[in-house]
Order: C-alpha cells, then sequence, then structure tokens
C-alpha cells in the first residue's frame, strides 16, 4: 500500500471506534428527549388547565349568570381542547361563587410519555362578580 493512503487512512487502530461512542451516548441522549417532551406536555397540559379554568371564571362572573354557567364552559372548553389534560372528567372543573368573588378549579393529569408515571395538574382561576353597587 502507497504511504499516501496509509497515511490518510491511520494506522487502524481507531476503526470502530464511532459506533461504540455512540452506543455509549444515544441513551443519554434518548432520555434528554423524551425529558423535553415530557417537559412540555405538562406545561400544555397546565396551560389547557388554566385556560379553561380562566373561561369558566369569565363565564360565571358575568350579572346575574345562571348557577353552573362556570362550569359547563370549562367543561366544553376541555372537551374541545383535546386529550392534553387527562381524568378531568373524574372531579369535573368546579366553580365556587359568592356575592362578590368566582373561583374555578381544573383538576386533572398530563399526558405521560413514560408509562407509569403520573403529573398531576391542577389550576385555578379567580374573579370578581359584575355586579351593582352604589359609588
Amino acid at each position: 500500500m502507497p504511504a499516501a493512503v496509509r497515511r490518510r487512512l491511520g494506522s487502524g487502530a481507531d476503526r470502530g471506534a464511532n459506533p461504540v461512542e455512540l452506543a455509549v451516548t444515544m441513551p443519554a441522549i434518548l432520555v434528554l428527549l423524551f425529558a423535553s417532551i415530557q417537559v412540555a406536555a405538562v406545561f400544555v397540559a397546565r396551560s389547557t388547565a388554566l385556560n379553561a379554568a380562566q373561561s369558566g371564571v369569565n363565564a360565571q362572573r358575568v350579572h346575574q349568570a345562571p348557577p353552573g354557567a362556570g362550569t359547563a364552559r370549562a367543561t366544553g372548553f376541555l372537551t374541545a381542547a383535546g386529550g392534553w389534560l387527562v381524568g378531568w372528567k373524574s372531579p369535573g372543573p368546579s366553580c365556587v361563587t359568592t356575592a362578590t368573588e368566582v373561583t374555578c378549579t381544573v383538576t386533572g393529569r398530563s399526558l405521560s410519555v413514560v408509562p407509569g408515571m403520573d403529573f398531576p395538574v391542577r389550576q385555578t382561576a379567580h374573579g370578581t362578580v359584575e355586579r351593582w353597587t352604589v359609588p
């Protein structure tokens, strides 16, 4: 073999090193990939729950809103939002109304990339009831 070809190919002691390096680093890369997907799923589930709770508060705080308007609006939002928040039907969205305030809470679980892992989500929104007041 000519010296130029031998120099370009190297001595051959490093042959097969790349597959070994890939086999060592690939599990770490996959763990980071799945962890980032799981973090994103948790944040989307939290955002969905918060938006549903805010939607419920907005419906219930309207002047002379019928009882259950906030719960119905939050349920409709969660039904249309897709499956990012699972298990929300079990307790269901709850809205508590007093003479001056409305508080809606939505609970559920985030989708899980890792089987057997559970990521609970609970979001609450709060607002004041629209009403006539004396200046």
